[in-house]
Formats: C-alpha cells, sequence, structure tokens
C-alpha cells in the first residue's frame, strides 16, 4: 500500500520525539509515536521516558483518549508485543481502535518481538521500514546489544603523537587537554558501565565519575566496573559512594562482558590500560574507538595498547574513521578520532 506524505512527516517527527533528551539511555529503547487523525492532522504525540514509564504508544493514546479510534500510529519501533513493567503496546493500540500502524524498525528482541503480527490478526492495517535506517542509528547500541547478546563496547584512549599513554616514569597527567577531558565526560554520560582493570585502579587511583564543566559529579551515574583478579584495597577512590561499583573478578573479556549484559548493561566505555586494551582487542571485543590523539611526543614511555602479537604491516588491525573533530587551540589542541573496525577483506 505504501505510506502517504502525512505519514512520512510524522515518521521524522516520531524520530525527533525519540531523541528527546529525557529518552532513556538505559535497557530499554528510544520510541517515539504520532497519532494521525483520518485528515492526516496530527491528533497526539508521545515518547517513551524510561524504564517503568509508558511506552511511546501508550504516551500517545492517553494524551488521545477516545479520539484514538480510527487513527493512524506512526511509531519508531514495532510495538511490543510483551508484558514487562506496562503493557504490550500492541494489545494497547488495538484496544484503542487504531486503523493503521506505520512503524520503522523490526523489534529485534525475541521477547519483545511480534506486535506486527498481533495488529494483523486483529484487522489492523500494518506498513514497516518506513525510515528504518535512521530509527536504527537512534537505538544503536540498543540494538547492537540486543542482536549480538553483549554490550556495545566503546574503547577509548588518549595518546600522544608517538603512540604513548604515558610517559616512562609513569606519569601521564594530562596527556590530555581540558577541552578533551569535557569531552570524554560528555561520552560518558552516554554509556551505562565505565570499565577498567585493577592494574589502572592501583596505579592511577581513579574515581571514574562522569563530571560537569566545574568539575562536579552528575545526579545519575554509569556503573563503574573492575576488572581482574588482583587484590584492589578498599580505599580506592572508585569504590566511593558516589557510583556503584562492581568487580568482575575474571580477566576473560567475553565472561565480564556477559556478566553486565546479565545486568542489562548495554554500553561499555572502556577505560583501562593497554594490557585490558589489547585483550578486548585480541578477543574482536572493540566496536568502537575513540582516540585523543595530542600535540606531544615522549619518545619512550607505556605504550597505549599492549602486545597484539603482530610481526608484520599485513597483519595490522585496520579501522575506518567515521569522525575527525578539533578540540581546543594551541598546545590545548587535541584530536579526536572515532573509529571502527574495518571489515577483513
Amino acid at each position: 500500500m505504501g505510506t502517504s506524505q502525512a505519514e512520512q512527516q510524522a515518521m521524522l517527527r516520531a524520530l525527533g520525539l525519540a531523541a528527546s533528551p529525557d529518552a532513556p539511555l538505559g535497557p530499554n529503547p528510544r520510541v517515539g509515536c504520532v497519532l494521525l487523525a483520518p485528515d492526516g492532522s496530527t491528533l497526539a504525540e508521545g515518547h517513551h521516558r524510561g524504564a517503568g514509564s509508558p511506552h511511546a504508544e501508550a504516551d500517545a493514546l492517553a494524551r488521545a483518549g477516545a479520539a484514538a479510534r480510527g487513527t493512524t500510529a506512526v511509531v519508531t519501533l514495532e510495538p511490543c508485543n510483551h508484558t514487562g513493567r506496562t503493557g504490550p503496546c500492541a494489545e494497547a493500540l488495538v484496544s484503542a481502535g487504531v486503523r493503521r500502524v506505520v512503524f520503522a524498525q523490526v523489534d529485534p528482541n525475541p521477547v519483545a518481538s511480534g506486535g506486527a503480527q498481533t495488529l494483523r490478526q486483529a484487522g489492523v492495517e500494518v506498513e514497516s521500514g518506513l525510515l528504518a535506517e535512521p530509527a536504527r542509528a537512534i537505538n544503536r547500541v540498543w540494538t547492537f546489544a540486543v542482536e549480538h547478546q553483549r554490550p556495545f563496547v566503546t574503547w577509548k584512549f588518549a595518546t600522544t603523537l608517538d603512540g604513548r599513554s604515558a610517559a616512562e616514569d609513569g606519569t601521564s597527567r594530562w596527556i590530555s587537554s581540558r577541552p578533551a577531558r569535557l569531552d570524554t565526560h560528555r561520552l560518558r554520560a552516554l554509556c551505562d558501565t565505565m570499565l577498567i582493570g585493577t592494574a589502572t585502579v592501583a596505579v592511577d587511583d581513579p574515581e571514574l565519575t562522569v563530571r560537569d564543566e566545574h568539575d562536579q559529579p552528575l545526579e545519575h551515574q554509569p556503573l563503574r566496573a573492575v576488572m581482574g583478579l588482583r587484590h584492589v584495597p578498599p580505599d580506592r577512590r572508585v569504590f566511593n559512594d558516589r557510583a556503584e561499583t562492581l568487580r568482575l573478578l575474571t580477566r576473560d573479556p567475553a565472561e565480564a562482558l556477559a556478566t553486565l549484559f546479565d545486568r542489562d548493561r548495554q554500553h561499555v566505555f572502556l577505560e583501562g590500560g593497554p594490557t585490558l586494551a589489547a585483550a578486548f582487542l585480541t578477543a574482536g571485543l572493540v566496536d568502537e574507538v575513540v582516540a585523543y590523539v595530542a600535540p606531544l611526543l615522549l619518545g619512550a614511555g607505556r605504550a597505549s595498547v599492549a602486545d597484539l602479537g603482530i610481526s608484520t604491516i599485513a597483519d595490522a588491525r585496520r579501522f575506518d574513521v567515521t569522525d575527525v573533530t578539533v578540540l581546543g587551540e594551541g598546545t590545548e589542541t587535541n584530536v579526536r578520532l572515532t573509529m571502527s573496525p574495518a571489515e577483513k577483506s
């Protein structure tokens, strides 16, 4: 049947609602919904605001009330078909008398999928795939975690021009500039877990919190995860009360990610040292790299990543650069490179 211009415009609006500042960054997807009256005008809008709150469809239906009968629901994600903290959206749409549903992304979650079939069986017209790729982009991390059954991993590190993360005496403050550090806190706030190794805790004693431009902790803090078997003194700052901390008693990256996934964690921000980075890279468990390159030379010192077992340039790990951003100016300049692992040819 295809979609109308009004439905296409409504989907653009629904995508904007899904990306609202108060939309969730936790275990639930970001979803927007627009209800169109029979004449194509907007009757009501809604979006999901986090676990336990009404889903986007329920939010829009509540705003529309009895007027929802005979409308078209334009939704960024296939209406869910399961009962969690809230009821199934597919059934809510049928009960409200919605005539037609247009959605963008098919729900990859086997627990919640099947909403389209439920709607069709109830006699509701269903159209799928409208602006599916932008919808997937909004829920990039959530979609990855559901499809791969593990968290998405971003490895972040700061390096000199010659690939050093610390000087020969172990000092590393500050390789990254203040603008780069502020940018790091912005990225930290977008994840739900920050992961480091026990060696980093012992040597650097990081607090590993997300802070604002005044160096004050934000109200919402990601989980701090410390991975490894080495004993860590309990007085380390990562164990303070400013955020929750989880000890992962393993050196196996896959086991660590499985534990985090079982705790509904979907985006790991890997900030450990070169040994931890090498372990994740060797295991093929780095999905994105964010490197802050500073205009410094050390000539010696700790490498940004430990031995990867590469002895020839033909075996080098290669990455596709997806973004290049210059932060700061003068000696305070850092270049942020965002990369994804290149497909093997």
